[in-house]
């Protein structure tokens, strides 16, 4: 986890119940999750192995120790789990080194945030040497704090990196927005007691209370996340 700020200025003014918005990355922010299946692919493809199309679903937006370790079991390839997260990540950097386009919505969501001043920060189920290369195109001085899956004991689905976020931006996770794009990112913060935008990438999601599912982050603005806490 990396923060810059300290947490006695995390917290937005008064007038609004929202304390803070926090975003995954792939799939959310950068339009990245099909670049993991394709790394996915190209290293069983090395192996002798094919995915079945119909895996990509299950793999999607879970964390890389859960999606390897199937891939491995569907495959049967002879490879470790350490050995293949090890493939996996230099093949996605390769992927990522050439250009990350941002999700439509996402520049415009987080400049707005910014010019609200409210705590911002990016919960990912990927690991710090991902992150941190990403952020050169998110842009690091956008985020109060950043949350990897390598820095927590337990990634999503669990609830600990949302509650590690909201701890580290100083607020109550009933008081977060938090944007998602995968069930298991969506189940992570809502066991934290966050509430969630769901924009589903791969995968659908149903709506459901407490939670609102939108097309697209040009549906998402500082009013609509203020209302999805309020009520009002």
């Amino acid at each position: 986890m990396t923060s810059t700020v300290p947490a006695s200025l995390f917290r937005t003014n008064e007038s609004s119940a929202l304390q803070a918005v926090f975003l995954d990355m792939d799939g959310t922010l950068v339009d990245t999750e099909g670049f993991w299946w394709d790394a996915e692919v190209e290293v069983f493809q090395d192996l002798g192995h094919r995915l079945d199309e119909s895996w990509r679903d299950i793999v999607v937006g879970g964390p890389m120790t859960r999606s390897a370790g199937y891939l491995i079991d569907a495959t049967g390839a002879d490879i470790t789990l350490a050995e293949l997260t090890v493939l996996l990540n230099d093949k996605f950097e390769q992927r990522i080194d050439r250009g990350v386009p941002l999700m439509p919505g996402a520049e415009r969501l987080l400049a707005e945030l910014a010019l609200h001043n409210i705590p911002t920060a990016l919960v990912s189920a990927s690991h710090r040497r991902i992150i941190d290369r990403i952020l050169a195109s998110l842009g690091r001085d956008r985020f109060t704090l950043t949350v990897a899956g390598d820095e927590v004991i337990r990634t999503k689905p669990h609830p600990e990196p949302y509650l590690t976020a909201a701890s580290g931006v100083g607020a109550e996770p009933g008081l977060c927005a938090v944007i998602e794009d995968t069930a298991t990112g969506v189940a992570s913060a809502e066991a934290a007691g966050c509430r969630v935008v769901a924009v589903p990438s791969v995968a659908p999601i149903p709506a459901s209370e407490g939670r609102v599912v939108v097309r697209s982050l040009e549906e998402v603005d500082v009013p609509f996340l203020r209302t999805l806490i309020s009520g009002v």
